[in-house]
């Protein structure tokens, strides 16, 4: 069965992770700050960082959970993901190392507020 995300076509064997966000937000900042740097500038760099990776900032606006935010992430197989995560959900060295490059922004992003998620991922059968 292949469905389409965003105009990017799913295929058996891609992977979906689901990430419901739990944010907190610096005083001052405001969540249209917070969206637009998280879309224009974080979800790049993460993007570049970890090849092959799509990212997508969702916001719920029907059903058990409304007006929160979430994270897609497309990933082509379960191999791609591997290369940066342990089964365990720890970091590989790879993941470390994009971790070590995406320190800039991160620090940057301290300035808009903290993000906690709880994950699924999901395989195309």
């Amino acid at each position: 069965m292949s469905a389409a995300i965003f105009g990017q076509t799913l295929q058996k064997g891609n992977l979906i992770g689901t990430h419901e966000m739990n944010i907190t937000l610096v005083p001052g900042i405001t969540t249209d700050q917070f969206v637009e740097f998280y879309t224009n500038k974080l979800i790049p760099e993460f993007e570049k960082s970890l090849p092959g990776w799509k990212y997508y900032l969702v916001k719920s606006i029907r059903g058990e959970i409304q007006d929160s935010y979430g994270l897609i992430i497309v990933i082509k197989s379960e191999k791609d993901r591997d290369k940066y995560y342990n089964s365990d959900g720890s970091p590989t060295e790879l993941q470390n190392s994009a971790n070590k490059k995406l320190e800039p922004i991160l620090k940057e992003f301290e300035k808009y507020g903290t993000v906690t998620t709880t994950y699924t991922d999901w395989l195309i059968l």
